[in-house]
């Protein structure tokens, strides 16, 4: 082996027993305890034994609102297409398009002359039937006619009463009326023209109320009940309103797999219109002494969950919990805490059970 080969296994021996030697005491070499920071003993965060600093929240019962969030669309309260029932000339308008009108305000006149004429020549006759039946009546008391005589004026009198009536009824027919208080839309006829039952005269709405449509899904149909509240918006109007759900379909959509619902809200500005897109806030329910806690001091295990609270020593105990109604940043705790407890928020993944904390108290 040649000699400069020999040199460097010796150096490389050396260094080797001299890493070997001088590691394990570098510490005291270099003046540091054997306890000094980053060594893992227990304590505080740096191993020395001091409280960590947490922020917890006392938990107190409060009133909890079980809300599903959702869309639905704005329905009229009354809408119809306004039609004739008989065929007619259109004598006059009455209206003008997106005027409000009142229930049995006249609308559109049609072409009566004809009605009239049966209506008056039926009259007349009404009047000769009427004389006749009372003469028969006055004979027949004296029984100078037969009551066969008396019944066969009596049947004419009161055909005629019905073919009046009759005519009257049609004469009705000739006058469109709003069927119920709301706003005409666009009309489709002018004067002059020949309409029939097909035909459309013009829209009427009812607005106010206003009604809105969602469906929920199948799980919460158990939960509705007629009279709860919803809270609905719409981006052009960017307000919240309350509105009362006052019916549902008795029966779940096997399509969807949703429970169709209308609520009703009054609108007398008349800011929402049909066909609007909402989103709504349907309340299920309202529990008044719910125990809530912060979202991010749940956590979660195989077994269920668990939180960390501080005690009167002010050390860490683990808690498991059972949890109910989650909201968008808390969690319901229906068992394992009581009113009062101090629940950690902050620190959760640093503090371990039996540990010492400093606390400061967050709502």
């Amino acid at each position: 082996m040649k000699k400069q080969t020999k040199a460097i296994l010796i150096v490389a021996i050396v260094l080797v027993l001299a890493v070997i030697f001088i590691y394990p005491r570098w510490d005291q070499f270099m003046g540091k305890p054997e306890n000094a920071a980053g060594t893992g003993q227990p304590g505080g965060p740096q191993g020395s034994g001091q409280p960590i600093p947490v922020n917890v929240v006392e938990i107190r019962p409060e009133r909890l609102e079980n809300v599903l969030s959702v869309t639905g669309t704005i329905i009229p309260n009354e809408s119809v297409n306004l039609r004739s029932e008989i065929s007619g000339l259109v004598n006059k308008i009455s209206f003008n398009e997106g005027q409000f009108v009142k229930k049995g305000t006249p609308l559109l006149y049609l072409n009566d002359d004809e009605l009239n004429a049966q209506y008056q020549r039926l009259d007349f006759t009404r009047k000769l039937f009427q004389s006749q039946e009372n003469r028969q009546k006055q004979l027949l008391a004296k029984e100078a006619i037969s009551q066969e005589e008396y019944d066969i004026v009596l049947n004419q009198f009161n055909t005629n009463l019905s073919d009046i009536k009759l005519v009257e009824a049609q004469l009705t027919k000739t006058i469109i009326r709003a069927p119920f208080d709301g706003v005409l839309g666009l009309r489709m006829i002018s004067e002059g023209s020949v309409i029939g039952p097909a035909d459309v005269i013009a829209n009427i709405v009812n607005i106010d109320p206003i009604k809105i449509e969602f469906s929920i899904p199948e799980r919460y149909a158990n939960q509705v009940k007629v009279g709860s509240k919803i809270i609905f918006s719409n981006e052009s109007e960017g307000i919240d309103v309350e509105g009362t759900v006052y019916a549902f379909e008795p029966t779940i959509d096997t399509g969807t797999r949703t429970l169709k619902i209308r609520a009703q809200s009054p609108n007398k500005e008349r800011k929402f219109l049909p066909g609007m897109f909402v989103r709504i806030k349907y309340i299920l329910g309202v529990e008044e002494n719910a125990l809530m806690v912060p979202a991010e001091s749940v956590i979660p295990e195989l077994a269920g969950y668990k939180v960390f609270v501080v005690n009167k020593e002010s050390k860490i105990e683990e808690r498991k919990v059972s949890i109910g109604t989650r909201t968008e940043s808390f969690v319901q705790i229906v068992d394992g805490l009581k009113e009062g407890d101090l629940v950690l928020s902050t620190g959760v993944l640093q503090v371990r059970t039996g540990m010492p904390v400093t606390y400061t108290k967050t709502n």
